[in-house]
């Protein structure tokens, strides 16, 4: 199984881009999003250093609700 994490653009160079996760940075590969005009801002979906999915502002604040939901359930 593998999980995406929500994850706001810092920055965009050509095909990579800088994006943070609550306090960790990291860079992830544009290549699947191709299709889309992803800018400083924007939340994509991080799977396996790969964006997968631009999504708005909510839809990123409630997958972290979720996430630390099932981490408070596994603790």
């Amino acid at each position: 199984m593998c999980l995406t994490v929500p994850m706001e653009v810092l920055a965009v160079d050509g095909w990579l881009a800088r994006c943070r996760a609550r306090n960790t940075e990291r860079e992830v590969s544009l290549l699947f999003m191709a299709g889309e005009t992803i800018e400083p801002g924007d939340h994509v979906l991080v799977q396996l250093g790969k964006a997968v999915e631009k999504v708005s502002a909510e839809e990123a604040a409630k997958s972290w609700e979720l996430l630390d939901e099932i981490l408070i359930a596994l603790a």
